[in-house]
């Protein structure tokens, strides 16, 4: 995609500039403010985060349930989290959307569009919508015998039964507040990406399409210079004011954005990954991974599709047999 045009009126937007949009809403005074607000109003949590993140579930966001905190320690169930989380973004496309993890909480994504593209959601849940009940814990408990999950029982059903309950017309209403911010968000982003397109060099734009198109290659300054029709220390300065970032920064993110994608794949092998993402060699690769991402690129895989977790023999815990 030619990321030196942008349409508001279609769904011609480049993913770079979307992300951008994104985080520079979630930064916003206005989004923090009613984060706040609705976090302490309703005691539930609120995150704000863009189409395609692989991140857990509300991470970062007051008022996680117990129940979900100790599941999101484990490598399957976070996996769990995760796809519950894909299949309710899949569904949510015009829209506030609810779905059930394996456990009978709800969570719920509201779309935030920029012209006929949702480049956002607005999370909330991790409660109940009817009681929790004995039947529904062991229920639960057979879906973690199959993943051969170690866990501290007590401390569990402890958790489940501490699950905030709301009935669905109080929990509707909420969603029906996060859907009328949300098309507020919406005219936000709208304004935002017209000043963003209007206040970025072309030759900037030109550099970040070249990039893209390129990124599986060995990208050199001067080469993106080049196509960029500046030298490269003029390039320099006009691309680190334009991104934030310096020319080598913002490949390395955008390698290590594309090496996830590619690690969607569960047959998909980490070095496989990250060469075809451009990374020339495994221990540049694990470096620029570690520091961007905050975790080596095997441990980021594996809380995405889910391993069996080593017993913890630190606590008395019962593990599932197969």
């Amino acid at each position: 995609m030619n990321a030196s045009h942008v349409s508001t009126a279609g769904s011609g937007f480049a993913q770079d500039s979307c992300l951008n949009v994104v985080a520079r809403l979630q930064e916003s005074r206005i989004f923090r403010d009613y984060q706040d607000a609705f976090q302490m109003a309703t005691r539930l949590p609120l995150v704000l985060r863009p189409v395609g993140s692989f991140q857990a579930p509300l991470q970062g966001a007051k008022n996680i349930a117990s129940f979900c905190a100790l599941m999101g320690g484990g490598n399957k169930t976070c996996a769990a989290c995760l796809q519950l989380q894909a299949k309710v973004e899949g569904q949510s496309a015009t829209e506030p959307t609810t779905a059930q993890c394996f456990a009978g909480l709800s969570e719920s994504v509201v779309p935030i569009r920029l012209g006929d593209k949702v480049i956002a959601y607005l999370q909330t849940g991790q409660v109940m919508l009817r009681p929790p009940t004995e039947n529904g814990f062991r229920a639960a408990m057979a879906e973690l015998e199959k993943w051969k999950t170690t866990v501290d029982v007590a401390q569990l059903h402890a958790a489940f039964f501490e699950t905030r309950v709301l009935t669905k017309s109080r929990y509707g209403a909420m969603l029906r507040l996060l859907w009328s911010f949300a098309q507020h968000l919406s005219l936000v982003s709208n304004e935002l990406m017209i000043k963003q397109a209007a206040a970025e060099p072309p030759a900037v734009a030109k550099a970040r399409a070249f990039i893209a198109e390129h990124l599986g290659e060995e990208l050199s300054l001067e080469q993106v210079a080049r196509a960029s029709s500046m030298s490269p220390f003029y390039f320099c300065k006009v691309f680190k004011t334009a991104t934030g970032v310096t020319f080598t920064d913002y490949v390395a993110r955008a390698r290590a954005e594309k090496t996830k994608q590619l690690l969607l794949n569960p047959h998909t092998r980490v070095s496989e990954a990250a060469f075809e993402a451009g990374f020339q060699s495994l221990s540049q690769f694990n470096r620029v991974f570690r520091r961007i991402e905050g975790q080596s690129p095997s441990n980021y895989r594996e809380h995405l599709h889910g391993v069996a977790l080593s017993p913890r023999a630190s606590r008395p815990a019962l593990a599932f047999a197969a």
